[in-house]
């Protein structure tokens, strides 16, 4: 308990870089840095003062800043592997797979938006297969302008398991993370809305 009460100012603004700072435009974070660093001092926190706040995280286990790149394996191209198999990991990657990694081990779900073509599947992929604990399970489903309500619901039943009357879900300790791939593509019905989304919701 005294070692995490020793780090809550470290924790804090760390959460607050990844709350409140996430949520403006590049030339905003260059603005939230240098608002943020300037009110450092008044906390005790000592970021490194290469790069912007964005650029490090707080090492709970170290008890230390350091850079995302520190937080992963250097990267070595596996020359077996298909050109189109190499994922390099970029400081954005590494970042977006372990904040995601993050919320959902804390029960939260995760909406990853962004251009296409920007890696969101191929990260997000890789973190669900190798950067959660053993007991999670993944369930991918891919929508596309031609997925109906009903074989989404069908899909989800086909997988789940039946606990009791009315109750379903994994398997007895296991959790499942349903990744939905293209969640913006299902048809628009009559009324604007899209039965396969309002399902989920």
């Amino acid at each position: 308990m005294d070692e995490l009460l020793a780090m809550l100012p470290e924790l804090f603004v760390f959460a607050m870089i990844w709350s409140i700072g996430t949520t403006t435009t590049l030339a905003g974070r260059e603005k939230f840095n240098l608002w943020l660093r300037e009110r450092l001092p008044a906390t005790g926190v000592t970021l490194p003062e290469e790069g912007l706040v964005y650029d490090h995280t707080y090492d709970v286990k170290a008890k230390c800043w350091k850079s995302w790149f520190e937080t992963v394996r250097e990267y070595v191209v596996d020359v077996k592997m298909s050109y189109n198999e190499i994922v390099v990991p970029t400081l954005d990657s590494i970042r977006m797979k372990y904040l995601a990694a993050l919320l959902l081990t804390a029960g939260k779900h995760v909406l990853c938006p962004g251009p296409t073509g920007t890696g969101k599947s191929v990260n997000t992929s890789e973190m669900l297969t190798y950067e959660l604990p053993p007991e999670y399970q993944t369930l991918i489903m891919t929508f596309s302008a031609q997925t109906s309500a009903n074989q989404t619901q069908d899909y989800l039943d086909d997988k789940f398991e039946k606990r009791r009357k009315g109750v379903y879900g994994p398997p007895v300790g296991k959790k499942f993370v349903i990744f939905v791939d293209d969640l913006n593509m299902p048809k628009k019905e009559e009324y604007g809305a899209q039965p396969p989304l309002e399902l989920l919701r």
